[in-house]
């Protein structure tokens, strides 16, 4: 294996533990919210709002998926569904007063988090990693898992 092999399965490996360590840290930062209602909260949060098949289309996944993850959030009251003022036929979700509590909550403590690991790097590695991470995430799209 050569060199560019060998970092390609360390970037892999390494992402995978990142990817897990993000996982377990959402339970951590708030107990009702995991990283997949993060995540939408977030998104719906960034978009002030948006159709439940544009939360599918902008993630991949499946309408159904999506249905439950919206359902879920409706029940804990953190999303609320509004008509759309220019279109009554659509349904736009929006975080609800509660979720926009919860997501600031969150997001604080995942910033913290972030702080607090990366406290003792050199600027220059910081401004590199982020460029780096910056440059994964505009690829070439989403070929499979990554």
């Amino acid at each position: 294996m050569n060199s560019a092999e060998s970092a390609v399965e360390t970037i892999q490996r390494e992402m995978t533990i990142f990817a897990r360590r993000a996982r377990a840290s959402a339970g951590r930062m708030h107990p009702e919210l995991s990283l997949v209602s993060y995540t939408l909260l977030s998104h719906l949060e960034e978009q002030s709002g948006c159709r439940a098949t544009d939360l599918a289309a902008h993630y991949a996944l499946d309408k159904s998926t999506v249905s439950r993850q919206v359902a879920a959030l409706e029940r804990t009251g953190l999303i609320e569904r509004r008509l759309d003022p220019e279109d009554h036929r659509v349904q736009v979700l929006h975080l609800t007063e509660a979720g926009e509590e919860i997501l600031t909550q969150v997001t604080h403590s995942r910033r913290a988090a972030f702080h607090e690991r990366l406290a003792d790097w050199p600027e220059e590695d910081l401004v590199r990693f982020a460029a780096y991470l910056e440059r994964y995430n505009a690829g070439r799209g989403d070929s499979g898992p990554a």
